[in-house]
């Protein structure tokens, strides 16, 4: 032993939660017992985009990806027996992450806790929601007053809390590349301070502590130094920016103060133990560089890319990090970079970049206009679409997927099924017969008075925070808070950037994309039509969008007329919407789970409306079995994430379109 003092270690948590408020309950309580040092809530999608477990478009969706949270009730089961006073407690919840405060704060009060002194955060960033993640409900105006009263609440009564996670996470995910990365998310982070600082609610001299609550998710790739510089450059910027624009003399309070996900997007569903060695890669940019330290970080698990993770799976994931801070010598130093003339000029040039992209979004009215012009979406979907084209023709390598793809049997997933945890079917049933009984149990004339007043001051310029933690009180619902603030404020569905992304594989003669423009034009002349007609449908509420957006892309590259209308269909909307288009193909795309109800439902629909022949294809993280049940019932194809060559893909719905029309089939490759 050195006898050198050791830095405390980052925040460690594991992003859980699933079937019911009980069961994740206890998956906390068992995950802090091992030795994790705070918890980040995982809410499931009808919980973070509004909806009660009995919605339409709640089917299928209840408990998958995370945990329900209905009411105080769920709220109080969630975190019974865990003293909230004495934890750190990050909620990943966006457009109704008020709600969601008001519940945890309801709950603390319950247990006797002192709310000053209450610590985690809010995700609440909707911007990021816009572009990438999809659980907006709200228009971009509404959405950042509710994000403004959140933090103007919380700085004078929760005043530990970080009522704001400026997420850059979901924009690499989305396709971002570091410059844009840095570049969206502090670009968000100014529109959300000009707010707060322009509603009056908070006094010039505290509006430092307001810049001192604002903290950062961000993404890790595995391109370790530049992933390193990257927050380095983050860290930079955000000091000019504070110090500059907002005149913030402190720098404690100018300190940018992250946590960390690393990237769940590059994890691969074939050789998945490859992921491991992945994760601790990515967790190492993050937290070698004492200067540029992350204050929080969670790790995916090596099987995301196949499924939900069991609490073994997580387990792992939480023991990467506890080796890391426990076993090894890394807090025992300072910055081992500092002074690197490499690391130095990587950080100055993306910093260099990083504002002049800034500048650009800021002359054309900030991040909010930027997002309803659709120029943030495009460049996204645009550099994703590059991304996609350079791993397609080997220039940007993943072991396992196109190089070194020989492999022995894996141990792991011999029992692909048993490889991953399942939510049982009739959970759903269950949480929805619960709704029911509480909504029959509570005070029904308090709640109708405290969603009154709640559209009183959405209506109004009042801070919303108080009527909503009275709604939390009087037993409101999720679904019926946010309906009450649909009503005043209505809803937003956020441009696709498919229309406006440039080309990005070239169809130049004797390639991939060339032959199988060839095939569609050919068996466009063959059905008589001018072009063939693609659907593509992402049913339920997984927001996800990216794998749909890029397969609308090479699909119009391809020559295919594309429908999409984005996110958050019902089957019978998706089913309307190609009976109306006429099209030749139906593509789903499910991300959370839900496949295996709303993808028999469309062809159900289908068959109804004489339209069986309509081949439909899906795609997404679907295990074997559930894809096998999906061909069973009618399903032409399944893809999951094995089947990165997206020009491949289109090459195989037109074979589907031939099959479907019982044309012979062409010989030409795709």
């Amino acid at each position: 032993m050195t006898g050198r003092q050791k830095d405390r270690p980052w925040l460690m948590r594991t992003y859980a939660g699933h079937s019911t408020a009980e069961a994740s309950n206890e998956l906390y309580r068992r995950n802090l017992a091992k030795g994790q040092t705070g918890l980040s809530v995982a809410f499931d999608l009808p919980t973070q985009t509004g909806y009660d477990p009995d919605h339409v478009l709640a089917r299928g969706e209840v408990g998958r990806v995370g945990v329900p949270v209905s009411h105080l009730g769920d709220m109080r089961v969630l975190f019974r027996d865990i003293p909230l006073e004495r934890m750190n407690t990050s909620m990943t919840i966006n457009a109704t992450a008020m709600w969601l405060l008001a519940l945890y704060q309801v709950v603390a009060e319950e247990q006797g806790a002192d709310i000053t002194r209450l610590q985690g955060t809010t995700q609440n960033d909707i911007v990021k929601e816009y572009l990438s993640r999809g659980t907006h409900v709200f228009p971009p105006g509404p959405s950042l007053r509710l994000t403004t009263d959140m933090i103007t609440y919380t700085v004078a009564r929760i005043p530990k809390w970080n009522p704001i996670n400026i997420c850059s996470y979901h924009l690499q995910e989305a396709g971002a590349t570091p410059v844009q990365e840095i570049a969206y998310a502090l670009s968000t982070a100014v529109a959300v301070l000009d707010a707060v600082r322009d509603s009056g609610q908070v006094s010039e001299e505290k509006f430092g502590d307001v810049v001192a609550r604002i903290s950062f998710f961000v993404n890790a790739g595995v391109r370790f130094i530049e992933e390193m510089c990257k927050m380095r450059a983050f860290g930079r910027i955000w000091d000019r920016i504070t110090r500059e624009r907002y005149g913030i003399d402190d720098a404690r309070q100018r300190r940018f103060r992250y946590g960390v996900q690393v990237n769940s997007l590059g994890l691969t569903e074939a050789q998945p133990e490859n992921n491991v060695q992945r994760i601790v890669l990515e967790m190492l940019a993050v937290t070698l560089s004492k200067d540029a330290r992350a204050r929080a970080v969670q790790l995916p698990a090596w099987n995301e890319a196949l499924g939900l993770p069991r609490p073994w799976d997580q387990q792992w994931s939480l023991r990467i990090q506890q080796v890391l801070a426990h076993e090894s010598d890394l807090l025992e130093y300072e910055d081992i970079f500092a002074g690197s003339h490499v690391v130095e000029a990587k950080v100055d040039e993306l910093v260099t970049e990083s504002l002049a992209e800034i500048d650009r979004i800021e002359e054309m009215g900030g991040a909010m206009a930027a997002v309803e012009s659709g120029y943030l979406k495009s460049e996204l979907v645009s550099s994703h679409a590059a991304r996609r084209a350079r791993i397609e023709d080997g220039e940007e390598k993943i072991v396992g997927v196109n190089i070194y793809g020989t492999t022995e049997p894996n141990p792991l997933t011999a029992d692909l099924d048993g490889a991953i945890m399942t939510v049982d079917p009739a959970n759903e049933a269950r949480v929805v017969t619960a709704l029911h009984e509480w909504r029959d149990n509570r005070d029904e004339a308090r709640a109708t008075d405290a969603l009154a007043a709640l559209k009183k001051a959405a209506a109004g310029t009042e801070n919303m925070m108080e009527a909503t933690v009275e709604c939390a009180r009087a037993g409101v619902t999720t679904g019926e808070w946010s309906w009450a603030l649909r009503d005043v404020f209505g809803e937003f569905r956020a441009p696709t950037g498919v229309s406006s992304a440039p080309v990005a594989v070239t169809a130049e003669p004797g390639t991939p994309l060339a032959l199988v423009r060839a095939k569609v034009a050919r068996t466009a002349a063959d059905l008589g039509a001018g072009r063939l007609r693609l659907l593509v449908g992402k049913p339920g509420l997984d927001g996800h969008s990216n794998g749909a957006e890029q397969i609308a892309v090479r699909a119009r590259d391809a020559g295919f007329e594309v429908v999409y209308q984005g996110i958050r269909l019902t089957p019978e909307q998706i089913v309307s919407a190609a009976l109306a288009e006429d099209v030749h193909c139906v593509g789903l795309s499910i991300l959370s789970g839900s496949h295996a109800e709303l993808v028999p439902d469309v062809l159900s629909r289908l068959r109804e409306a004489g339209a069986a022949d309509i081949p439909v294809i899906a795609g997404g993280i679907i295990p074997p079995a559930d894809a096998a049940a999906l061909v069973g019932a009618g399903v032409a194809a399944v893809f999951t994430p094995k089947d990165f060559g997206i020009t491949e893909i289109i090459g195989r719905i037109v074979d589907e379109i031939r099959k479907a029309n019982k044309l012979d089939p062409l010989e030409v490759p795709a």
